[in-house]
């Protein structure tokens, strides 16, 4: 062979090698060991208010996480062998800036829990790699207006766009975050929503929530870019099962109906709460609106979120 012959097939080789390179680079699954996020939103109830620590001189301490430890051997591996919380080295959390390794304390503020922490334990335990919550929730707000999804008319919410823009931000910075993730690469895998209780003030907002939850679906796969994006709806059981009041009770059923549409089969899951709710007379506080300040019901909703979306995750 030729050196010039030589010359032109070699060159042609590294042109292949580079195009096939290439091309596979763009059908590149995430790379193995890809952090997996899950992203949880709603308002205070997302937030959280179950108390860590509770009050002796209020019904014993009863609701208070550190009463649910001590009373059942379940929980016993919330705390460590000296009796302090643990905390994961496998699941991280973001909370409107407050950072770091899931353990008690990222609610809606540092003394309380919600759902993210029973939600981190579970899928900590069901996935291999690191799991990394973003926790966009704010009290008050609601899915008619705060919340609105860009699809349902008029302006959109205020919060749906930061909820947005947060998680675009964090997972733009995803090394700058958090140094134990650096140069991992990420993948959002699932989305939980545990909101209503401001709709549910109101018959308008009630009677539009059914179909601004759907739409809120719809718009979140589409700006995250994410088909089928699993999502889990932890419904308003406020009261639990004895609630009588209309408004309250279409809101349930109105965060049950998008599981049922044909385009949201086997990739959204609204989970009942209802039988979580614990009387004041079992709590730290009497604010049914937040549960009474349970840990129990905070720690049970987010298991259940938790187990509804292991499901999810797993097709």
């Amino acid at each position: 062979m030729s050196d010039r012959k030589g010359f032109i097939m070699k060159n042609t080789l590294c042109i292949l090698f580079v195009f096939l390179v290439g091309i596979l680079g763009l059908f590149a699954c995430p790379p193995q060991g890809s952090v997996k996020v899950f992203i949880l939103a709603g308002q205070s109830n997302m937030e959280g208010a179950g108390k860590i620590e509770g009050d002796p001189k209020r019904n014993g301490g009863k609701g208070s996480l550190s009463h649910l430890v001590e009373n059942s051997q379940k929980h016993k591996h919330l705390k460590d062998k000296d009796g302090k919380w643990s905390a994961r080295d496998d699941v991280f959390i973001w909370y409107l800036g407050r950072k770091g390794k899931l353990a008690p304390g990222f609610g809606a503020r540092p003394s309380a829990i919600g759902p993210e922490y029973a939600f981190g334990h579970v899928m900590g335990d069901a996935i291999k790699e690191p799991v990394l919550l973003l926790k966009t929730a704010w009290g008050g707000k609601s899915l008619q207006k705060d919340f609105r999804p860009p699809s349902s008319g008029g302006d959109p919410g205020p919060y749906y766009k930061e909820m947005i823009g947060h998680v675009k931000d964090v997972l733009g910075k995803l090394g700058e975050n958090f140094p134990e993730l650096e140069g991992r690469g990420h993948e959002v895998v699932g989305f939980g929503w545990h909101q209503g209780w401001n709709d549910g003030c109101g018959m308008p907002a009630t009677l539009e929530y059914e179909k601004n939850l759907a739409n809120f679906v719809r718009d979140v796969r589409k700006d995250l870019g994410i088909k089928n994006l699993p999502f889990v709806i932890a419904d308003s059981g406020f009261g639990g099962v004895k609630q009588k009041v209309d408004r309250r009770l279409l809101i349930r059923k109105a965060q049950a109906a998008p599981e049922t549409y044909p385009e949201f089969k086997g990739n959204v899951d609204c989970v009942q709460t209802a039988g979580f709710f614990r009387l004041a007379e079992e709590s730290p506080s009497r604010q049914g609106y937040h549960w009474n300040g349970n840990a129990e019901t905070y720690y049970l909703i987010g298991e259940a979120m938790g187990e509804a979306m292991k499901k999810l995750y797993a097709k």
